[in-house]
């Protein structure tokens, strides 16, 4: 078995770290680099830090805060939010990032995975998948006969919008045109630390030859085992939990070993 990884998240709004549920009712966790720090030396295999309102915004990632957690950590780190262009992304990776996460910018133009996986490598690609299941369009559902059509549909935006696109397709995708790893957040189960969508997980994991990391959802050690089992997960993402102390990573990883789980040092 390949070893799973731990991954805190830092997601950022106005430079300072916060913390919803289902990508709502924000609250501050703390200074971005302080926390970066404390995980890099508590033994996290890598960092997300994702500045969830740029495309909101309209604007870039903040570099310069990618810059000073950069200086701060020896873990590989992924950045995400606003990243358009192959100028963003070499911005970024000048800046310290290993890796980049793009959401809205590939659901907007697909090609740009192809793009920047052709440019910098699929290592440094990241495809984040926000989705949420909710009642799609088509179906008996739209002639007013019959049960409501669910589905899995991916969201842009910070998760402020909903796409035509249905989770499990996009992931093959992504996959084709040259990601490297697939970030899937389930917004049914963010910040709600009632465990992580292990069925969805399992179904993405199950179609994808590229690595998949869960996020959503994480409230107890026994959900990083469920996770990396039933999930089929090979990372697990988490960050309130981290945040305010409730777990901490060198205790999580011991638990996971004790469960059979191959853990990196």
């Amino acid at each position: 078995m390949l070893t799973k990884r731990i991954i805190p998240c830092l997601d950022i709004k106005d430079g300072r770290t916060v913390k919803g549920t289902n990508f709502v009712n924000l609250r501050d966790a703390g200074d971005p680099v302080a926390l970066a720090a404390v995980y890099a030396e508590q033994g996290a295999d890598e960092l997300v830090f994702l500045d969830i309102t740029a495309t909101v915004d309209g604007r870039k990632t903040l570099i310069d805060l990618v810059r000073n957690v950069a200086h701060t950590i020896n873990i590989p780190f992924t950045v995400g939010g606003g990243i358009s262009s192959v100028a963003d992304v070499s911005a970024l990776l000048n800046a310290g990032a290993d890796k980049i996460s793009i959401n809205s910018s590939a659901v907007r133009n697909p090609a740009l995975v192809d793009e920047l996986a052709l440019e910098f490598g699929s290592q440094c690609i990241v495809v984040a998948i926000d989705t949420r299941w909710i009642e799609v369009a088509e179906g008996p559902a739209t002639g007013g006969f019959g049960s409501p059509s669910y589905d899995h549909v991916v969201h842009t935006h910070g998760g402020r919008k909903p796409t035509e696109l249905r989770t499990l397709a996009w992931a093959r995708e992504v996959e084709e045109r040259g990601a490297g790893e697939i970030l899937l957040t389930s917004m049914d189960t963010d910040g709600t630390k009632a465990g992580f969508a292990l069925e969805l997980t399992a179904q993405i994991s199950g179609v994808a030859n590229i690595p998949v990391i869960a996020s959503g959802g994480a409230g107890t050690m026994d959900h990083f085992v469920d996770v990396f089992t039933s999930g089929k997960a090979d990372a697990g993402l988490a960050a309130s939990i981290f945040h305010f102390k409730e777990i901490e990573i060198p205790a999580l990883k011991t638990y996971l070993r004790a469960n059979g789980i191959e853990m990196r040092l």
